[in-house]
């Protein structure tokens, strides 16, 4: 069992920046690739990031590729999603996520909400013009 909580959330202005943490309670944090999703109201939950088991790779939705950046500390169970460059489109409910995977497996960086088992309660992201 994995208990994933997030915070950071905020209000904040466009064109600002927040960092959103999420720390797991698990007992070996680096079986897991994390991911970041984020679901505005009325719409579907969709993928933002994802940072597989050992941190060497990331993957991005194209609309924040360049302006977020996810990355973990394995030590410390915890994962990031640090946000530039905000935009009233980035306003949503932010959830963190865990993939078990193993470590030698090849697959690529999930990016599918049911390819996630453990899901955080989310963060408000409120982004104003």
């Amino acid at each position: 069992q994995v208990q994933l909580v997030e915070s950071g959330g905020g209000l904040v202005q466009a064109g600002g920046s927040l960092r959103l943490s999420c720390v797991a309670s698990v007992r070996t944090f680096s079986n897991y690739a994390m991911g970041w999703f984020r679901q505005a109201p009325g719409k579907e939950r969709e993928f933002v990031a994802g940072i597989s088991w050992s941190g060497g790779e990331t993957y991005y939705e194209d609309s924040v590729e360049g302006r977020f950046t996810i990355s973990r500390d394995n030590a410390k169970k915890t994962v990031w999603l640090q946000m530039n460059s905000l935009t009233t489109e980035d306003s949503a409910v932010y959830y963190c996520a865990a993939d078990q995977v193993s470590p030698i497996s090849a697959a690529p960086i999930a990016t599918m909400v049911h390819q996630y088992t453990y899901w955080g309660q989310g963060t408000q992201v409120t982004v104003s013009s």
